[in-house]
């Protein structure tokens, strides 16, 4: 799924045929913020500006705004793959927490 990026924030992309319109919402943070759009660019435009808007009522009110994905997380993989995951950090002599980290990484690179 393609995202908008500004200042930081996601936003998604949906559409609606009934409609004729563009809309989405900024993703990874809680906060229920909305926009759209009838074209690609008013779309953009109308996300980069609930972005701002947020963040300016935000700062009004006098609370930081939610910052998406902390850096923190917590997945249930179950049994064998835990293991199996802390044998091979520990073959490799690295905490899991840096293995499941260095695989993330290397799963989230863009596709050459």
């Amino acid at each position: 799924m393609k995202m908008l990026e500004h200042r930081g924030y996601f936003g998604s992309i949906e559409a609606s045929v009934e409609d004729s319109i563009l809309f989405g919402k900024l993703e990874f943070i809680s906060a229920l913020v909305n926009y759209e759009g009838e074209t690609v660019q008013e779309l953009k435009s109308a996300f980069e500006e609930a972005v701002d808007d947020y963040l300016e009522t935000c700062k009004a009110k006098g609370y930081s705004p939610e910052i998406p994905c902390k850096g923190s997380f917590n997945v249930r993989v179950g049994h064998d793959i835990h293991l199996a995951a802390a044998v091979k950090a520990k073959e490799l002599g690295v905490s899991l927490n840096d293995f499941v980290r260095n695989a993330l990484n290397n799963a989230a690179q863009p596709a050459h």
